[in-house]
């Protein structure tokens, strides 16, 4: 969700869009892995991520968790998944012994786009480049959407602007109520509505969210 940064400091000082073209390409990361290691509890991932994650390696999201490759943690009063670094080098439970990753091609939204972050304005968002989180040199320019690659990409920018200002919104409705209980039920219908629920493999993943979207909307 939100983090307050002074774009000045961590950026070029330039937005990109989709079509954009960015200094980003790592060229594969060969020999790099230092944005697996000590991210803490950053990498959170959405019911997208957890989407592709249970397909890709047929696993259930209770089974992740078993197997401590994610984890659960407050981030602004609602408890959500997020990639989970362990051992004495904090690392991603997906980094093999030769420091690549086992999950490249479903990696979650946030491993896709670094070292470009989102800046959300105005109910939307557009993408920016971390200027100081990638130590890979050198680095060439790319389109947005073929560095972010994934399918239906104006799709997916649109479920994040949906999922991000549904959360912003509810976070910002929990700063008025100290009922534990109520904070404690809506995390867990969130987390049995939008992740433990598995989603249909024969029908598309936006219809089924937008299916669960509407109704969470409601309550």
């Amino acid at each position: 969700m939100d983090r307050e940064i002074d774009m000045k400091e961590v950026s070029d000082g330039k937005l990109y869009g989709l079509r954009d073209m960015v200094k980003a390409d790592c060229g594969g990361c060969e020999g790099c892995s230092d944005c697996c290691r000590g991210m803490g509890t950053s990498i959170v991932l959405d019911p997208y991520d957890i989407y592709r994650l249970t397909r890709g390696l047929n696993r259930s999201f209770e089974q992740l968790l078993e197997e401590e490759k994610i984890e659960l943690n407050l981030v602004e009063g609602i408890v959500l998944p997020n990639l989970k670094m362990a051992g004495p080098k904090e690392q991603c439970g997906f980094l093999n012994s030769e420091g690549r990753c086992e999950i490249h091609s479903f990696r979650p939204g946030m491993c896709r786009i670094f070292p470009l972050g989102r800046y959300y304005e105005n109910g939307c968002f557009q993408y920016f480049l971390q200027v100081h989180e990638c130590k890979k040199e050198p680095k060439t320019k790319v389109k947005v959407q073929k560095w972010i690659d994934t399918p239906n990409p104006k799709q997916n920018e649109n479920f994040i602007i949906e999922w991000h200002y549904f959360l912003k919104a509810l976070s910002k409705r929990l700063e008025y109520t100290e009922e534990g209980s109520f904070r404690k039920s809506l995390s867990m219908y969130l987390l049995k509505s939008f992740y433990l629920r598995p989603y249909e493999p024969e029908r598309d993943f936006y219809e089924q969210f937008q299916e669960r979207f509407l109704e969470a909307k409601k309550l």
